[in-house]
């Protein structure tokens, strides 16, 4: 009897809710436009197909490869502290003994990190590398708040202990120069002004590119972001002086030929590795030694390949992660020029190559969080990756405003900043017609139709 009771109840409440819902839907198009949620969008990626295929399989080969190793590391980490501590003859210099404390301590740090951090979005050639990555972002996040509580000369001074020709002035260079590509007055070498601009930062442009394409995964954020770098060395030439440059050095040599030959070529590759099979077998089972070969270096490849279709245009909260990741592509780019010229570290140095090495790793981990953060209605949290860099990218522009907040503020020219002001406004105009103007004028133009039939 209870349960007959129960069903009839069940029966009566579903039969209000439809009649509510269907009176409800009579009078939809009288409030204003829903507004749909972001999460509501259709996703471009399958995330739970990707989750299942991204777990390393082990067939019984891999079981020694994939074993986080946290004992053995254990062992290794206190066997060397043991022979720090009982069976090395003690050193009385200070300076000596900070510099092997403060690397133990850190290389501990990053053996923690390295085995105990959860995986990361890449698994290729080891997840170990990219939890690496993350502890060595937090590590570096942690230097860059140390220096942030210093003054310029004392952090000039700092960078001394990791090589000692550094904490000098930089000497002036004539970055600019002629522009002339042909010089009729020196026949003998006629294109030595064009000669003194091929050098290895040449190179460096066209394959930075290219890794950056491979990192970005699309075609109209790699042209934004070239060519508005370009627009900045114009803007901030009367800031830095690296950034005089000719015109065909900005825009034949570094954003047609190595920007946009870097570019191309990314495309090309990810175009390749979206289509290409990916069917992983253990090393073992290979039967001959040229598949076992070709599989030991596969390693080093993707384990599969995600195509970025980031649809900037979707929904405004796209819109607004376009600008922010734009911003903060450009804001990494200006850090190695302004940060260089700030501590005076000269451009081939290894610090210099080192950051770029660890932005193009951290990077390509913190691009795939953003997109899944934005594409998968599942993800609702910010990547750690993606966490550790934005604090890295923000710590660095606050310590170039702090050690020379008089070069950072040099007034813009007139002109430059008057087409920064266009920019600015044709962005914040466009963004309210895209996401909000257009959006009521099309409910407005349904509503209109609507009620001409119903008219009818």
């Amino acid at each position: 009897m209870t349960t007959v009771k129960r069903h009839d109840l069940q029966r009566f409440t579903r039969g209000i809710s439809s009649a509510s819902s269907s009176s409800s839907g009579r009078n939809t198009e009288d409030k204003e436009p829903p507004v749909t949620p972001t999460s509501a969008q259709p996703s471009v990626f399958n995330w739970e197909s990707d989750k299942r295929r991204s777990k390393p399989f082990d067939d019984g080969t891999m079981s020694f490869f994939w074993r986080a190793h946290t004992i053995t590391c254990l062992v290794i980490a206190m066997s060397y502290l043991f022979y720090v501590a009982i069976l090395e003859q003690p050193s009385e210099d200070s300076a000596y003994n900070t510099k092997r404390g403060l690397l133990a301590c850190a290389g501990f740090f990053l053996v923690f990190g390295m085995t105990q951090t959860p995986d990361g979005v890449f698994v290729r050639p080891h997840p170990a590398l990219w939890r690496l990555v993350l502890c060595f972002s937090v590590l570096y996040e942690i230097v860059l708040i140390y220096i942030l509580f210093q003054t310029a000369d004392e952090a000039r001074q700092l960078i001394k202990h990791i090589d000692p020709a550094l904490g000098v002035p930089l000497p002036d260079k004539d970055y600019g120069g002629s522009c002339r590509i042909y010089d009729w007055e020196h026949p003998e070498d006629p294109f030595h002004y064009f000669k003194d601009k091929m050098d290895f930062f040449v190179l460096s442009h066209f394959f930075g590119w290219w890794l950056k394409t491979l990192i970005i995964r699309d075609y109209w954020l790699c042209m934004v972001t070239s060519i508005g770098f370009e627009i900045l060395e114009y803007s901030l030439e009367h800031q830095l002086p690296n950034f005089s440059e000719c015109w065909w050095d900005h825009w034949i040599l570094d954003a047609l030929i190595c920007n946009g030959g870097g570019i191309y070529l990314g495309m090309k590759t990810c175009e390749y590795l979206k289509m290409k099979p990916y069917n992983w077998r253990g090393l073992w089972t290979i039967p001959t030694v040229r598949g076992k070969i070709m599989r030991a270096l596969g390693q080093f490849t993707p384990h599969d390949w995600l195509e970025f279709d980031w649809r900037p245009t979707a929904s405004l909260k796209r819109w607004l992660a376009m600008l922010f990741i734009t911003c903060f592509l450009f804001l990494i780019e200006l850090g190695t020029f302004y940060l260089k010229f700030i501590l005076w570290i000269p451009p081939p140095h290894f610090l210099c190559l080192s950051r770029l090495l660890f932005f193009l790793l951290a990077g390509g981990v913190s691009m795939r969080e953003m997109f899944e953060y934005l594409d998968n209605p599942q993800c609702k949290k910010f990547g750690r990756q993606s966490w550790v860099i934005t604090a890295i990218v923000i710590t660095e522009v606050l310590i170039v405003l702090k050690f020379d907040w008089e070069t950072v503020t040099k007034p813009l020219p007139f002109y430059i900043g008057l087409l920064w002001i266009t920019i600015a406004v044709g962005i914040v105009l466009w963004t309210i017609y895209q996401f909000w103007f257009k959006r009521f004028i099309l409910w407005g133009q349904k509503k209109n139709v609507s009620n001409t039939k119903k008219s009818e």
